[in-house]
């Protein structure tokens, strides 16, 4: 059964074919770049769930073609890189990438990357999916969430401003805002924030939460300098300070 369309874009041949092999044998449609024209040409006629993208492209400017595809809407964005230094993480994350994989990588952990940032976008099947609740919050998810003149509705996967207009949000930064209006009022740790959005724990100098967040601010209209809505808590982590009411 094919499970999701995903694009390759990587100027070597061998990997994009060893990459097309291992995720059609689990099930998924792939198509393989080469040129950045190409995955333009193919978002707009083909639109895949989910794209590979290698940086180091020859006479391309990767992180040029990243902010492109940020603006095709809900598709999902995996830089797959040979740079590993922490300032182009953290440039990548904070031009909207859903996750950051430095080469030499594994393939299985390739795909657990990929998986998770299929479920956090659409899921696998298309179907809209939920962040997990905590095990000891009592009350159930929320439909639709409203906080300082916001509404987040789950299901839709969408956020509505104060004027009512959608506010454009990664699968990242739709995920980690999700998971902060379901515990308003409540200091959440680097580490719980990455294991509810990302599956895992932080990383020595893991800043993964941190360009969220910022990003996050810019777009609720927070004050970058003394936010008001977001607020970090030194040596403890962030929490909402607004009350999120449940429809």
């Amino acid at each position: 059964m094919t499970l999701a369309h995903i694009a390759i874009l990587d100027d070597e041949p061998d990997i994009t074919a060893l990459l097309g092999a291992y995720l059609r044998s689990h099930g998924h449609r792939v198509t393989e770049l080469h040129h950045g024209a190409a995955l333009l040409e193919l978002l707009q006629r083909d639109a895949p769930a989910l794209v590979l993208l290698d940086l180091g492209l020859p006479g391309e400017d990767g992180l040029a073609i990243a902010r492109q595809v940020r603006e095709f809407g809900n598709i999902g964005l995996v830089i797959v890189s040979g740079r590993g230094d922490a300032v182009d993480k953290v440039v990548g994350l904070e031009i909207g990438a859903d996750d950051y994989i430095t080469k030499p990588f594994d393939l299985r952990e390739l795909l657990a990357r990929v998986r998770a940032v299929l479920r956090r976008t659409a899921g696998a099947d298309g179907s809209a999916t939920q962040p997990v609740q905590a095990a000891n919050d009592s009350a159930a998810p929320c439909d639709s969430c409203h906080f300082a003149g916001f509404t987040l509705e789950l299901a839709a996967r969408r956020l509505l401003g104060r004027d009512g207009v959608e506010v454009a949000l990664t699968a990242g930064e739709f995920d980690l805002l999700s998971v902060f209006v379901q515990h308003p009022g409540r200091v959440l740790s680097r580490d719980f924030l990455l294991e509810r959005t990302r599956g895992r724990e932080a990383a020595p100098f893991d800043r993964a939460v941190d360009v969220l967040v910022g990003r996050l601010r810019k777009k609720l209209g927070d004050d970058l300098q003394q936010p008001q809505l977001l607020k970090a808590v030194r040596s403890a982590g962030y929490l909402l300070v607004a009350t999120a009411g449940r429809r």
